[in-house]
C-alpha cells in the first residue's frame, strides 16, 4: 500500500489557495438553450458576495445534458465574466480520460485556475484506473486539479489509499470530498498534503472541524452570504458563531436538497426567491405541487420571504 506523506504542520497544504466558498454555478437554459445573460447575472451575484471561486459545468450546473460545444462555451462564459475578480474551477471531468483531458487543456488554455475532475463514471474503472486516470490529467493539465470523490453519483468511490497515492502528484492538490463519511476526511487530512473541500452542504462545518478548508457548494448559488460568514469563522477558529451558522444553514442545506436531485430544487428555489436561473433539461423535471410547497415553507422558514408569495 502505498501511503501519502504526513502535512507539516507549519506548512500551508497544496490548494490552500482555494479555501473559502466555491459555488457549483447553475447553468440557466431558456427554450431549451443555454442563457448566457442569465448566467453573467448570476457570476455577478456570486462576486459581489465575496464567493472565492466560480465551478461552471459540474452535476449543478446540469453538465451530463450539456453538448460538447456548450460544455466549452459555458466555461469561456464564466471565466470572461469573471475577469480575474474570483477563481475559476472548471467542471472537466469525464468518463473518458481522453475526453476529460480535451476538456481540461481547453480550459486551461481559456484561463480557467483549476480543474474539478469527478471520478470516472458508469464505467467503474479498479482503484489502478482510478489512479492511472487522474495521473494522464495532473501531467496534462498545467493547472492544479481537484479530484471529485461522489460514489452516489458515479457508482464507485475512490478509496482513500488511492488518494493518497494521487497525493505524490504535484498536479493533484485538492479533493471535493463527497462520500458523506467524515472518517474519510479524517483519513485524507491525516495523511496527505492536499486540501479538502466538502462536497455536502450540510456536513461542511463538521468537515472543517478536522481540517478541511471549505465547501464546492450547491446552497451557495442562493445564499453565499451565510456560507461565507460560516466558512470564515470556522477558519478563524470562531467555531460559536460557526455552530450557530450551521445550525441556520442546515435545514435549508437538507430540506431543499433532500427534496429531489440536484440541481432540481435549486432550480426552484431560486424562481420562488426572485432569482429565476431558467428551466431544467430532461431527463430533470420540475417539482410536482406537494414538493414545491415542501421548498416554500424550507425557504420562508430561512427567512427568504420572496418565497412567500409564490
Amino acid at each position: 500500500m502505498t501511503q501519502g506523506h504526513p502535512p507539516r504542520s507549519n506548512s500551508p497544504r497544496k490548494g490552500s489557495e482555494f479555501a473559502g466558498l466555491s459555488v457549483a454555478i447553475i447553468t440557466p437554459f431558456t427554450d431549451g438553450e443555454v442563457d448566457y445573460a442569465r448566467l453573467r447575472e448570476q457570476i455577478e451575484f456570486q462576486v459581489d458576495a465575496g464567493t472565492t471561486c466560480i465551478v461552471p459545468a459540474g452535476t449543478t450546473g446540469e453538465s451530463p445534458t450539456l453538448s460538447h460545444d456548450e460544455h466549452e462555451r459555458v466555461i469561456t462564459e464564466v471565466i470572461q465574466c469573471v475577469a480575474g475578480r474570483a477563481k475559476v474551477m472548471a467542471g472537466t471531468g469525464s468518463n473518458s480520460t481522453a475526453e476529460a483531458l480535451r476538456l481540461t487543456r481547453r480550459a486551461a488554455k481559456e484561463g480557467a485556475d483549476a480543474t474539478l475532475q469527478v471520478a470516472p463514471y458508469y464505467n467503474k474503472p479498479s482503484q489502478e484506473g482510478f489512479y492511472q486516470h487522474f495521473k494522464a490529467i495532473a501531467e496534462d493539465a498545467g493547472i492544479p486539479v481537484c479530484v471529485y470523490n461522489i460514489p452516489g453519483r458515479t457508482g464507485k468511490e475512490i478509496d482513500v489509499e488511492t488518494i493518497q497515492r494521487l497525493s505524490g502528484l504535484a498536479g493533484i492538490t485538492m479533493v471535493k470530498e463527497a462520500t458523506g463519511k467524515l472518517d474519510q476526511c479524517s483519513a485524507i487530512l491525516g495523511t496527505t498534503d492536499l486540501t479538502v473541500l466538502s462536497g455536502d452542504d450540510s456536513l461542511t462545518l463538521p468537515m472543517m472541524s478536522v481540517g478541511a478548508e471549505g465547501v464546492i457548494s450547491v446552497v451557495g448559488n442562493l445564499a453565499p452570504g451565510p456560507m461565507i460568514e460560516m466558512v470564515n469563522a470556522a477558519a478563524a477558529g470562531d467555531f460559536a458563531t460557526a455552530r450557530q451558522l450551521h445550525h441556520r444553514m442546515f435545514a435549508l442545506c437538507s430540506n431543499m436538497l433532500g427534496i429531489a436531485s440536484n440541481p432540481i430544487p435549486l432550480k426552484a428555489a431560486m424562481q420562488m426567491v426572485g432569482r429565476d436561473s431558467g428551466d431544467l433539461r430532461l431527463p430533470m423535471t420540475p417539482l410536482n405541487e406537494d414538493e414545491a410547497q415542501r421548498l416554500r415553507e424550507t425557504l420562508f422558514a430561512f427567512g427568504l420571504q420572496e418565497s412567500a408569495s409564490v
